[in-house]
């Protein structure tokens, strides 16, 4: 089912988008249907960065085995480092 909760962070990194490479800004995560993804829903993330217009964006739609299987790789990877 969808939740309708959006969350908005501000990021800072860079993405590889069909025109090149651009500066991230911003995070949209939400959990809704998919435009793509054969799922009936999905955890959805947009990398994007507002100020360069609607090419800036990076979509990334995710089963929800999926998104828990990064979710846990994050994690992992961020306690090696820390």
């Amino acid at each position: 089912m969808c939740t309708y909760m959006t969350r908005k962070d501000q990021v800072s990194g860079s993405a590889k988008g069909p025109d090149g490479w651009f500066k991230l800004t911003q995070a949209v995560v939400y959990y809704d249907h998919p435009s793509h993804a054969p799922e009936e829903h999905t955890l959805n993330i947009d990398f994007t960065n507002p100020a360069d217009g609607p090419s800036a964006r990076v979509a990334v739609e995710l089963s929800l085995d999926s998104a828990r299987a990064l979710l846990e790789s994050i994690r992992l990877t961020l306690e090696s480092v820390t």
